[in-house]
């Protein structure tokens, strides 16, 4: 999994590239996201465009994220998320938990 991060109209988007499985790459989500609340961004939108799998500890790392976000009084949301993930998250009823869209622009500009 590779992550990239760019602000866009006063939200910071977190692309991710490739399987969200756990581990390290949890890591390194939550130390981008510490990071970005320290600097005072609270707004994020995580693209997960080009993720085309995810695990249990995946969907561990995003619930976690979204936690991390609101406790600092700030907002997480999805956008692309591919078929294979949201029926993954359709699924473990978790799709009602995060706020989806279907691009990055979308989601950026729902913050307003």
């Amino acid at each position: 999994m590779k992550i990239t991060s760019e602000e866009k109209y006063g939200a910071v988007v977190i692309s991710i590239d490739g399987n969200i499985m756990g581990g390290p790459d949890e890591a390194q989500f939550y130390e981008k996201l510490q990071e970005l609340i320290k600097e005072n961004k609270k707004n994020v939108v995580v693209d997960l465009g080009d993720v085309e799998w995810i695990n249990s500890r995946g969907l561990g790392m995003l619930i976690s994220g979204l936690t991390t976000m609101k406790n600092a009084g700030g907002k997480m949301k999805l956008a692309r998320v591919a078929n294979k993930v949201e029926s993954l998250l359709a699924m473990t009823k978790l799709i009602s938990v995060f706020e989806n869209h279907d691009t990055v622009d979308e989601a950026v500009k729902s913050f307003g």
